[in-house]
This record gives C-alpha cells, structure tokens and sequence, in this order.
C-alpha cells in the first residue's frame, strides 16, 4: 500500500525537523540548511505517493536530505568557480580592477539582476529583506505579518530560483 498526501501532511512536519537536523549538521549557513530541507521536502512531497507504507519513511526522509546537502553543495561550488562571488554579494568593484575583471563583474551583476526580475513581488521583498537588509526570519514576520515558517519557505524557493537561474545563465 502506498502512502497518500493526507498521511504525508500528517507526519511532515515531524519529518522537517528531522531532515533541517541533518542539514544543519551538513552546513554552516542556516539559509543553506534551509534550502536543502525544503528541497527534501519538496522531493518527498512529489514522490509520497509513490512511497510504500511499509517502507521507513524517516530512513528515507535522511537519505533524501543527505543527497540534497551534496547537490546543493556541489551546484554552490561550481556557482563559486565560474562567479564573481563579490560581484553576486552586491559589493563594489575595486576602483584599481583590470578591464576585464570590470567586465566580468558587470557581466555577472547583469545576470543577477535577471534573475532577481523573475522573482514576483513578494518574493523580491522577502529575498531583499533576508539577503540585501539581513533582516532574521523574526524581523521579517513582524514587519510583514507573514508566519516565520512561511517566510522561511519562501526566502528558500527565492533563492532556489534566483541560484537555479544563474546557472543556467553561467553555463550558457
């Protein structure tokens, strides 16, 4: 017998707990944590029906969050190796920059903008108060009157979009 979505929403938030643990384990940076457990949850989400109920759904809760941490670490490392990761955390260029070094930077600031367009309006807000004014998810849910969790959901598909978008921009 396979599992249904009833019994899934009925157990996921016990199976969140445990597959943030792992990632917290794996990461140092909370928001990267973050993004692997709503990537595991979102793969467990789009496959429950398909998971037998006989099966150890929390051992497999744990491996899919294991895969989830190394894939997200491998698309930031190689995102590391063909970016100017200055450039992507908004600083400014150093006056005394090579032309070419210049051009990059601009070419890779235009290329987050782009996929900073792409977010709707709610979710360039949240981004924007998350990443650019390092606001804590608290902060946030008081001036927005958004639930924590859900600005957590939120900030974490934002940023999924925005560094699935750069990539695919990077490698073309």
């Amino acid at each position: 017998m396979y599992m249904t979505r009833s019994q899934f929403e009925h157990i996921a938030a016990q199976l969140r707990q445990k597959v943030l643990k792992i990632s917290t384990q794996f990461f140092s940076s909370r928001d990267d944590a973050e993004d692997a457990a709503q990537e595991t949850m979102e793969q467990l989400w789009r496959y429950c029906e398909h998971i037998d109920t006989d099966r150890n759904i929390e051992a497999l809760a744990v491996r899919v969050a294991k895969n989830c941490c190394v894939s997200l670490y491998r698309r930031q490392q190689h995102l590391v190796a063909t970016a100017d990761v200055d450039t992507l955390a908004l600083s400014h260029q150093e006056p005394s920059a090579s032309p070419q070094q210049q051009l990059e930077a601009k070419d890779t600031q235009r290329m987050l903008n782009e996929a900073l367009d792409l977010l709707n309006p709610r979710e360039r807000q949240l981004f924007d108060m998350r990443a650019i004014m390092g606001l804590s998810p608290d902060e946030i849910a008081s001036q927005t009157g958004i639930p924590k969790p859900s600005i957590t959901a939120m900030v974490s598909a934002a940023r999924k979009k925005v560094f699935t978008e750069l990539i695919k921009r990077i490698n073309q």
